[in-house]
């Protein structure tokens, strides 16, 4: 390995470690994503079929019957931290963080990094992450990154937007929903709340939906998210949704419409419930600025309508309301994270050894 000493120059990439996809923005210029998916073959005859010892995103999902398929992020952080309560064994622990490890080594290889260059990274969590859990997003880095830093992940995407005040920041993904409401310093922890009520949780919901909808058909969790991604909305009116399910192995259309509705709808009040909370404890001067500068992000971001939904409910609840979306759902907080990188002052890294 060449010597430290001797590199020239720093690398700076903002990288959003999602539990559906990872995300990185570098300042060379690279933007990149992949499913926060990690296989590894079962055994020698997949070893041989796929020709690799390790797989990431899409492509370990399509070869999942030969891998062994991590997804190491789970509600936005290193599975490992919940052990004790998931019953994990120490060897499953250990799967997960090398997983993890793994993954965010592929996140940076696609940033295209020079050998002659430092790599400087900030990283996005959720927003309530407890020190211990950033410590263990930091562990995943070491041997990756040579400094690092771990921020909230909707005060990333404000960031990355030059709305640092007066800004309640919604970002939406598949583990978590994170709101932090920004007023011109950095977040405290009574500024920021997490829900877990996200993605997966809601790819539970419509799960449910379709198998009551078509009992006898056979639907995976994959194709759940498949639909939700494409036909995602809360909207009174939609064009008709009609899929192809599988039963005793022969494809049934169904229309699925009302079901995805009434699916994409249950996120709804545990965030207008978040933001009322935000909101009302705010200082009392500043509450209309904040209801009226309501920024959605994430990849929930992109369902149909939710906007407006939101702006109904907060309407409703708070006698006004304001929702704009980001435009680069996808990369709104690597880019966040990589403008914070280039900012920071050298005193606020953690250096890995």
């Amino acid at each position: 390995m060449e010597d430290k000493d001797k590199k020239e120059g720093i690398l700076y990439i903002g990288i959003d470690l999602g539990t559906s996809r990872t995300s990185v923005a570098a300042s060379n210029g690279v933007r990149e994503t992949v499913w926060s998916y990690v296989g590894y073959p079962k055994d020698v005859v997949s070893r041989k079929l796929l020709k690799k010892d390790v797989l990431f995103g899409k492509e370990a999902v399509e070869k999942r019957l030969s891998v062994n398929l991590y997804r190491p992020f789970e509600e936005g952080i290193i599975k490992y931290k919940a052990a004790e309560d998931k019953g994990l064994t120490e060897a499953d622990i250990e799967k997960h963080m090398s997983a993890a490890k793994d993954l965010v080594r592929e996140a940076l290889r696609l940033a295209k990094p020079r050998k002659d260059e430092y790599i400087y990274g900030v990283i996005g969590s959720p927003a309530q992450a407890s020190f211990k859990n950033k410590e263990a997003i930091i562990a995943s880095t070491k041997g990756v990154l040579d400094a690092v830093m771990v921020c909230s992940e909707p005060f990333a995407v404000a960031y990355g937007l030059e709305l640092l005040e007066d800004t309640l920041v919604i970002d939406i993904g598949a583990g978590t929903v994170d709101l932090c409401r920004m007023h011109g310093t950095m977040p405290a922890e009574e500024d920021q709340l997490t829900l877990t009520t996200a993605g997966d949780w809601l790819d539970k919901q419509l799960m449910a939906l379709f198998k009551k909808k078509a009992p006898n058909a056979s639907i995976s969790i994959h194709q759940v998210k498949d639909i939700k991604e494409k036909y995602a909305f809360v909207a009174e009116t939609a064009e008709p949704i009609r899929v192809e399910f599988i039963e005793s192995g022969l494809p049934t259309v169904y229309d699925i419409t009302n079901e995805v509705r009434e699916g994409c709808r249950m996120i709804v009040p545990p965030i207008v419930q978040a933001i009322h909370k935000l909101v009302s404890t705010f200082e009392p001067d500043f509450q209309v600025k904040l209801r009226e500068n309501v920024l959605l992000g994430g990849g929930g971001s992109q369902i149909i309508g939710l906007g407006r939904v939101l702006e109904d409910a907060m309407q409703k609840m708070l006698g006004s309301g304001r929702v704009i979306q980001v435009d680069e759902p996808k990369y709104a907080g690597a880019n966040g994270a990589l403008k914070m990188a280039h900012d920071m002052p050298e005193q606020y890294w953690k250096k890995l050894g």
